[in-house]
């Protein structure tokens, strides 16, 4: 192969202008770097308290059982046959536990903390929180696993308060993103943790069940702050540990 051709491949071949060599007009102008983006932070009056104020006014009881009624209408059924003359009480009973967490304060959840961690400066995780949510746009069940860490500082709280609060959230209208930056925001906000790591993994019925009928699709979503957001190294033990080779 010709010398001069393989020279003409190498970096700094000397057809190359060196950038002492160009004129001003000539110098592509510097691109401004961009400046560093954090996630949006939620407003905490979003997530820590209850859903539903007591002076909210909402339909009855009567009139939510009426509203299944026409919707069995709607669909071409006759309500009023024996199989489905109870059917409006037990969706609208269905809906009061399905969507509980309304009712419930999240804050209240992580409010009771414990001292007694003997000096442990590492972080804590609970995985495999199994909860069903509710999807905002179609009203169809989403579900799966939760993976929450947090470094404490001198405090901690209840084990299954996290699983508690991962449940006050679920039991909501939601999407998977949104569960997901309330649960962290919530646990940063209260806790004041070091750090806030959340992983979620979940099916949707709105995706498995109608339209692409995609079944066993798994959609993952997660949310890191303080150390785990900044620190690589805390955020790869973090999902080593959660998707760890007993799993």
């Amino acid at each position: 192969m010709d010398a001069a051709l393989i020279k003409s491949l190498r970096p700094g071949k000397p057809s190359d202008p060196k950038p002492s060599d160009l004129k001003p007009s000539d110098k592509k102008p510097t691109e401004p770097r961009l400046p560093e983006t954090r996630p949006a932070e939620l407003d905490p009056s979003e997530f820590l308290a209850a859903a539903v104020r007591a002076d909210q006014p909402r339909p009855s009881r009567h009139e939510a059982e009426a509203a299944v009624h026409t919707l069995l209408a709607y669909i071409g059924e006759n309500p009023h046959r024996e199989g489905l003359q109870d059917t409006p009480r037990r969706v609208v009973e269905a809906y009061d536990e399905l969507y509980q967490g309304y009712h419930q304060c999240p804050a209240e959840v992580l409010d009771r903390t414990f001292g007694e961690t003997a000096g442990y400066d590492d972080f804590v995780l609970v995985r495999d929180i199994e909860f069903t949510s509710q999807c905002e746009h179609h009203m169809m069940p989403f579900y799966g696993r939760a993976h929450i860490a947090y470094t404490p500082v001198e405090r901690v709280v209840g084990l299954s308060k996290l699983a508690r609060l991962t449940d006050i959230f679920a039991r909501r209208l939601q999407t998977q993103e949104h569960l997901t930056a309330q649960i962290a925001a919530a646990i940063d906000e209260v806790l004041k943790p070091r750090g806030v790591a959340v992983m979620i993994e979940a099916e949707h019925t709105c995706m498995s069940v109608r339209g692409v009928a995609k079944h066993g699709a798994m959609t993952f979503t997660s949310r890191f702050t303080g150390m785990f957001r900044d620190n690589p190294a805390e955020q790869a033990r973090f999902l080593s540990m959660v998707r760890g080779p007993n799993r």
